[in-house]
């Protein structure tokens, strides 16, 4: 059986093309179509060819396809062929009755039946769905519930490419992303998107092209085969065949979404190495994107952005998303490319699923027989969803292969379920115009596509960029204890001058540093000392967004973004040398090690504690995850500080910290001051409780010798001394 779908790409004028098969001493001709540029596909579609063919796969004949045009009344001209070989790909059983292929209303797609039944369903495609659960209790977690309520779609889409927390098992029914890393063509379970109908390349009659070249076809064929056998006794009815329900053949007026989300590993156009990029898309006649909505100098752009076109399809089916490089003086330059078949999608069975669910609750309908009918799965749906793009069923979830999943409200009541359009974003490979070309990088998009006559449909997702948020950082270095004694002062003692210094990564130039704890003999030090960091943060990636311009001569800011980590480091102040490094303590806000409450507890791995090697305590210290600090919003205790050495790294030091988290508004509302300075508050850091001898002996030499001298070692010493010329003297008299 032949399923002659239609003719795509005629170049030239041509008056009415038809297709010749020919098939052993087999033969077909399909009716001509009129107007290609109406209507290109074939008013009749469906044809059968009967022919004696050997089992052995090497001896079956190819099938080869003429393309011919009317040149006159009685002449026709050839304009391209093709021959079809390896046709054991199309054999396939005999079709029976309840599998059809292309089964379902006339023109309006299939039918997916769903039984309803007492302890269980049957979900899409037959695959068994488990029973639903009850209804989760309320969270009791108000951090969790805060999390869930700020999730957007780029926080779906960031938690579905790597995610970077672990998650407790109430944590896991938020919804996810199907990300796939390279175009829907190159996945297997797809089949290149061309289950429905395949394209057949025409090429001019002549000699075969050379391997190497790549002649440019002068059109292409949309069909698809189906060989099986067919019983030969006399009397046995011929099996049904396939092909007989198909969507409608006439163009589709649709209105098409392209999400494009970002761009990696492009390749740079300009001197810096690297790139102003921005998105150009093209469909038929229209082409959309802007020039000065470009992202400058990067090599890994995140564009968010939804462009919305008509299209008449497979009128306009090719569609061209191109990646450009803006120059200030034009023309701007072509990064890359990729080219979309639409119709494909439209046409595809392996579509997305609008808004189904993962679970369906059942409802038996006595009336009903205890099933639902989902009408036009099959079909792109009419979607009603939110401007987040998020699913809101009637029904409770069930899976969706390709989409997103959610949860739906407490009390649904039944019946067919409402749908948004899922995102099934996926990395294209971005090209030039010649298949020679090397790529240039991957962009990650999608494409939604809306036939008209299915009504309005819902709003599009929102995929805007996040704007980072403004925080700023508190943090308050209270002690210190257990640092190294670097310096070894005049009268042979151990000691070190201590200061904190702190920054986040990334904001060197907010580098800040306590005023100094003198002559400390014990490794301890006293500060009471607050940093106030402000810094901008995109909670969908957890990175610090910084911008910046990287040389005096940039047009535009550079925005880097670095994850959010905190370094403090101890020093030993030296006078008339370099200071001496004594310990580097690095906390990332997203992932914080929990502090110890004491500083006898405080070691650099948690499994150092001496009760941690029993089984069931280590077991325990193991399973703490770390703290988020944008979630807790504060926290106190005791860090450790290490030092890298040749042989690994060694415990150097212990720090009490308060670390406070506050948004712009808020720290806005509750202004405080740097160090001891006022506003001194929130809370208020009084002067630091050190000993008599921690001062700087150049600004104070007398104290020096009041403090910096033992005097109590002396004193015995000089009862010694004084005793020994005592008995020297008795013994020179007497």
């Amino acid at each position: 059986q032949v399923l002659a779908w239609g003719l795509r790409g005629l170049r030239g004028a041509v008056r009415e093309p038809r297709l010749e098969l020919q098939w052993g001493e087999q033969s077909l001709w399909t009716p001509p179509i009129e107007d290609v540029a109406a209507n290109p596909n074939f008013p009749s579609n469906a044809f059968v060819l009967t022919l004696a063919v050997p089992e052995d796969e090497r001896l079956v004949p190819p099938i080869r396809l003429r393309l011919w045009d009317r040149a006159d009344t009685e002449r026709r001209l050839l304009l391209g062929r093709a021959s079809v070989r390896g046709l054991g790909r199309y054999r396939c059983p005999p079709p029976h009755q309840e599998r059809l292929l292309g089964s379902g209303d006339p023109g309006r797609g299939s039918h997916t039946v769903v039984w309803a039944q007492q302890r269980g369903c049957r979900g899409h495609r037959g695959h068994p769905c488990h029973p639903c659960p009850p209804a989760p209790a309320p969270q009791q977690d108000e951090e969790e519930e805060e999390e869930e309520e700020e999730r957007d779609w780029w926080s779906k889409f960031y938690t579905s490419v790597e995610d970077k927390e672990p998650r407790s098992p109430r944590g896991t029914n938020g919804d996810r992303l199907k990300i796939y890393g390279c175009e829907l063509e190159a996945v297997p379970e797809f089949e290149g998107l061309q289950d429905f109908c395949q394209t057949f390349p025409l090429y001019k009659p002549g000699r075969p092209p050379l391997p190497g070249q790549h002649p440019e076809p002068v059109g292409s064929f949309k069909g698809l085969f189906r060989i099986y056998p067919v019983p030969e006794e006399p009397g046995v009815s011929p099996p049904p065949r396939c092909f007989q329900r198909l969507p409608p053949s006439k163009p589709q007026e649709c209105l098409v979404r392209v999400y494009v989300v970002r761009a990696f590993d492009l390749s740079p156009r300009d001197v810096t190495g690297l790139s102003d990029p921005y998105v150009r898309v093209a469909l038929g006649k229209k082409t959309l994107g802007q020039r000065d909505q470009y992202v400058p100098n990067t090599l890994e752009p995140v564009f968010g952005r939804m462009f919305e076109l008509t299209a008449t399809i497979p009128l306009e089916k090719d569609l061209r998303v191109t990646i450009m490089d803006y120059d200030k003086v034009p023309p701007d330059q072509e990064i890359g490319s990729t080219t979309i078949d639409l119709e494909n999608r439209l046409l595809s069975h392996f579509r997305a699923h609008c808004g189904l669910p993962t679970l369906y609750h059942t409802h038996e309908d006595p009336e009903a027989g205890g099933r639902w009918v989902l009408g036009h799965l099959m079909r792109t749906p009419r979607p009603r969803g939110d401007s987040e793009g998020t699913a809101r069923p009637c029904v409770p979830r069930a899976r969706c292969r390709c989409g997103w999943t959610s949860s739906p409200p407490a009390s649904a009541p039944p019946g067919p379920p409402s749908t948004s359009t899922p995102a099934r974003p996926r990395a294209r490979g971005q090209r030039g115009d010649s298949p020679s070309v090397c790529p240039q990088g991957k962009v990650q998009m999608w494409v939604d596509i809306f036939p008209t006559s299915l009504g309005p449909p819902g709003p599009p997702v929102n995929i805007d960029p996040r704007k980072a948020e403004g925080y700023e950082l508190r943090c308050v270095v209270w002690n210190v204890r257990d640092v190294d004694l670097a310096d070894t002062n005049l009268l042979g003692q151990r000691m070190s001058d201590i200061y904190v210094t702190g920054w986040l990564d990334g904001l060197a130039e907010q580098r800040q540093q306590t005023d100094i704890h003198y002559r400390s003999r014990d490794g301890k030090g006293a500060f009471n000392w607050r940093f106030v960091f402000p810094f901008e943060f995109l909670a969908a990636e957890k990175l610090c967004a910084i911008s910046r311009k990287e040389h005096v001569w940039s047009l535009d800011e550079t925005l880097l973004k670095v994850p959010p980590k905190l370094i403090l480091q101890v020093w030993d102040n030296d006078k008339f040398k370099a200071d001496d490094l004594l310990g580097i303590l690095e906390l990332e806000l997203t992932r914080l090690p929990r502090p110890a409450p004491s500083a006898r507890l405080c070691r650099a791995g948690l499994q150092e504690l001496p009760w941690c090697s029993w089984p069931r305590c280590r077991a325990r210290v193991l399973a703490r995850s770390p703290l988020n600090l944008f979630r807790r919003r504060r926290a106190r205790g005791w860090w450790p500080c290490i030092m890298h050495e040749d042989s690994g790294q060694r415990l150097s030091g212990k720090l009490e910290l308060t670390l406070e988290l506050l948004t712009a508004q808020e720290a806005e509302e509750r202004p405080v001051g740097k160090g001891r300075e006022e506003p001194n508050k929130h809370p208020t850091l009084p002067e630091p409780r050190r000993p008599k001898s921690s001062f700087l002996w150049l600004q104070s030499p007398l104290s020096l010798v009041r403090h910096g001298v033992r005097w109590r070692y002396f004193f015995w010493a000089g009862l010694a001394v004084a005793a020994f010329l005592l008995l020297l003297l008795l013994h020179s008299f007497f």
